[in-house]
């Protein structure tokens, strides 16, 4: 049995999401204000603190003014008079989780308060846990008190201009939530039935609605069914606090010192005061013989003093003594500061050994403060739930729940990229390190984690990623919301395709899943060169969170699944690569008008603009280099089109790849380009040549062997680098990528359909 996924409603930027979890590891993904911490907090508001802590902040905003027209309409019937109230009316409003399990056969009885028929034999379970009004009566009566409350203030302060400015509460029905919400709105929880589960439709998820004779259920159905614990991103380290032990309960607070976890975790499962056997006898014999040791000590330390209170007529005859003593516990002995330190050995000099030196844990970098915690956070966890020492006799009558779900923000803090990389590799098989887990199906952990880590990403496979994009204000809803993708189902499964995506993108460690656009170059010379093209040029594409990844244009079509799953804002600049038929083979040549060439360039051919031959390119229209999919995704292709070149005449100038498109378009500086390899023989061919054609056939002969990655060094070194100018073809790309950037940002659709006009 394990979560099959959730479906999440009306909370903050979820309108409607539905959130698959893998069996093992879940990794939520995207870019910043995308829905990750949302999702991460829903969990936390439905699970751990059932229903307790929710806030009108939490609703999604689209709904306050549906919130507010209700209270709009209490307010205008009659004092006297109960106007209809239908509690059904608020289910679309308030924030809901429905949550479905994978149940076996042989699992029904840890479900069968969950069951939605008798004869039911197996497969998905779902119960949904949904925010809504206690009493609606009592809400509606002390909403419309309130409110007359503030009617009568106004209409006491007569024309005091200063008093009918004042905003008192409450305005609105959602301001009188806003304090009053824990008051009158309770969560409760619904059986669902499987036989009206529907899939999402273009990313929205579509929560079954509840018969309106539906009862809830009494109690919390997940109790004994699922444990939650959490490690949240705000982990405070360094910091003292105190640490929340909460015996077998299912959220523990983060507890901000390594020894405050050490000394939670003696207290649950280790200290021999709570329910001793045979093994704790030694430990509390010695700590009963140091304890009368210190009695004494204490007795005679403070006998002067209590002599000296009795030489002022206390006690008298019949008063009770003063007697000092003291209470020694295990754990008392971990309440200090070098309770967990960290030992450094010195090198020994001349024979000499030296002792091991201490620190205390404050000391030692916050990145290994936070491994630490982690990982010994999960252990703890891991222990609680399979009742572990002491915990095993504290509650051996009560059930270990089948499903244990932890929940991890943000692990990267502080760690080095290897470490991060560690942590998501071992984070679950710390979850499973026990005996009674190692091959039980019947015990079931389950790990989500939140993450703006690349490095993070790249260790976990395509199957365990949600991505959440973010749709501007207009898409679906007046606001801006999210939408949660499976990237399981991408590529499909052990495709060549994916392998190769996996691997690749593991070994260029890229942020696509955390950016607001990608641009994908040809190679090296592109890679080292572009970013420096933008900053001179478009300097507002440094303000944007930009993926740049180097594929060689064979290979950047098998990108095409994940960019268009993504919804990726995309530039791909890429190369001409013309090619004619030579004894039955298409090989590469100096592009030429009118004499059949083609291209070899895959992505020009298969993806966009979807043209093979060499003139078609040349004539392909802005429109027809542009891949537009939604009112946010757009793919456009940039390759060398044909640019005008003043020598001593106008002439046209045809390249073929980056480098010498770049060299067309900046002729003087590479006639003084110091340095060898393609740096020199672009000079020479520059040099004493007026002849576009001749220096193009010049340095396509010296592309051919010549060290691109050299070239771009020599031109990154020169004292001229800044007066480049920017390629034709690539600066119009970037222009494009610009436009639709500020547009996105806006986060407000008109102003993107305006714009999406111009490609």
């Amino acid at each position: 049995m394990h979560i099959a996924y959730i479906e999440i409603a009306n909370f903050r930027k979820l309108l409607s999401v539905r959130v698959d979890l893998a069996k093992e590891t879940t990794l939520f993904v995207g870019a910043n204000n995308s829905g990750k911490t949302s999702a991460m907090l829903a969990l936390r508001r439905f699970l751990v603190d059932k229903g307790k802590r929710f806030r009108t902040q939490d609703f999604t905003l689209s709904h306050w003014s549906a919130i507010d027209a209700i209270g709009q309409r209490w307010e205008s019937s009659p004092n006297e008079e109960l106007p209809p109230l239908q509690p059904e009316e608020w289910s679309p409003l308030l924030p809901a989780l429905d949550l479905w399990l994978q149940v076996e056969n042989g699992e029904l009885h840890h479900v069968s308060e969950l069951l939605p028929v008798l004869d039911w034999e197996g497969g998905m379970l779902g119960v949904r846990m949904r925010l809504e009004p206690k009493d609606i009566e009592a809400l509606y009566r002390d909403y419309c008190s309130a409110r007359r409350d503030v009617e009568a203030l106004h209409e006491a302060a007569g024309d005091d201009d200063a008093t009918k400015k004042l905003t008192l509460w409450p305005v609105s029905l959602t301001d009188f939530l806003t304090r009053k919400l824990s008051q009158y709105l309770v969560m409760r929880a619904y059986l669902l039935d499987p036989t009206k589960l529907t899939d999402p439709q273009n990313g929205q998820a579509r929560p079954q609605s509840l018969a309106e004779e539906a009862d809830a259920i009494e109690g919390d159905p997940l109790q004994g069914l699922i444990r939650v614990n959490e490690i949240n991103a705000q982990r405070g380290l360094g910091e003292a606090d105190s640490v929340d032990v909460d015996g077998m309960g299912s959220h523990d607070r983060d507890s901000q010192k390594l020894s405050d976890q050490l000394r939670a975790y003696y207290a649950r499962h280790l200290d021999p005061s709570e329910t001793p056997d045979i093994a704790d006898l030694a430990a509390l014999r010695a700590i009963e013989t140091a304890q009368e040791a210190f009695d004494q000590r204490l007795h005679s330390s403070f006998e002067g003093a209590f002599t000296e209170v009795e030489g002022m007529g206390y006690p008298g005859v019949s008063n009770p003594k003063l007697k000092i003593a003291s209470r020694l516990k295990a754990v008392d002995g971990l309440n200090h500061e070098a309770a967990l330190s960290f030992e450094i050995q010195m090198l020994a000099e001349a024979g000499v050994t030296l002792p091991l030196l201490r620190l205390p844990e404050s000391y030692n970098g916050l990145g290994y403060q936070n491994l630490i915690s982690m990982i010994f956070r999960l252990m703890s966890f891991r222990d609680a739930w399979m009742r572990v020492g002491k915990a095993g006799k504290s509650f051996s009558d009560v059930k270990i729940e089948p499903i244990h779900l932890v929940l991890v923000e943000e692990p990267e803090a502080h760690l080095h990229a290897q470490v991060q990389q560690v942590f998501i590799t071992k984070a679950y098989k710390v979850l499973r390190d026990h005996e009674n887990l190692q091959a039980n199906s019947a015990l079931h952990s389950q790990l989500v984690v939140s993450t703006h880590s690349s490095h993070v990403a790249h260790e976990t496979s395509f199957s365990c990623l949600r991505y959440f994009r973010r749709l501007p204000a207009g898409m679906v809803v007046p606001i801006p919301v999210s939408t949660v993708i499976n990237m399981s189902a991408v590529f499909g499964p052990g495709t060549e395709t994916e392998r190769f995506v996996t691997r690749y993108l593991r070994a260029q460690h890229c942020d696509l899943f955390f950016a607001d656009a990608a641009i994908l170059v040809e190679g090296p010379a592109e890679k080292m060169l572009v970013p420096n093209l933008i900053r001179n040029h478009h300097a507002y594409l440094t303000q944007c969170y930009i993926s740049l990844l180097e594929i060689n244009g064979s290979h950047a079509h098998r990108l095409r699944p994940l960019i268009e799953a993504l919804g990726l804002l995309t530039l791909v600049i890429t190369d001409l690569d013309a090619g004619e038929i030579k004894d039955s083979k298409n090989t590469a040549c100096q592009p030429k008008r009118g004499v059949d060439q083609t291209t070899n360039n895959t992505v020009l051919k298969s993806w966009v603009p979807q043209i093979n031959d060499i003139d078609g390119l040349y004539a392909a229209s802005p429109e027809q280099r542009t891949l537009i999919g939604d009112q946010l995704f757009a793919v456009r292709v940039a390759y060398q089109l044909p640019v005008s070149i003043t020598t001593d005449t106008e002439q046209e100038a045809l390249a073929s790849t980056f480098e010498d498109a770049l060299a067309f378009e900046n002729l003087s500086f590479f006639a003084n380009l110091e340095g060898n390899g393609l740096a020199r023989k672009f000079r020479e061919a520059i040099n004493g040549q007026n002849n576009v054609e001749i220096i193009g056939a010049a340095m396509f002969e010296a592309l051919r062997n010549g060290s691109k990655a050299q070239l771009s060094l020599d031109i990154i070194l020169s004292e001229q680098f800044g007066t480049l100018n920017c390629p034709t073809y690539i600066g119009d790309g970037l222009a494009w990528l610009e436009l639709r950037l500020r547009a996105k940002q806006v986060d407000v659709l008109p102003l993107l359909v305006e714009n999406a006009a111009i490609v």
